[in-house]
């Protein structure tokens, strides 16, 4: 009986596994989609303060652009990190 419910853990571990890897590439395109938007939205509002002539553009600028650098290294650490897709 202790075999039984030990194969049946394995088994359902295997599962969860398989579902994490088949909903996980979606997920980070879903992560690289919201990154995209970000982008252009923060370009659009960085363009509109330098049109402007605000003080502040570098900072905006360089704030977007860390967000955009943020989504797409954070979306590769965790496809690295859950699939093994990337090695140092």
């Amino acid at each position: 009986m202790a075999a039984n419910a030990q194969d049946g853990g394995t088994a359902g571990l295997l599962k969860a596994e398989s579902m994490v890897r088949e909903y996980f590439n979606p997920a980070v395109k879903l992560i690289y989609a919201i990154g995209a938007v970000v982008g252009l939205v923060g370009a659009i509002k960085t363009y509109n303060k330098f049109s402007s002539g605000d003080p502040d553009t570098g900072k905006t600028a360089a704030s977007w652009f860390g967000a955009c650098v943020f989504l797409v290294v954070a979306a590769t650490v965790l496809k690295s990190f859950f699939l093994g897709g990337f090695v140092l």
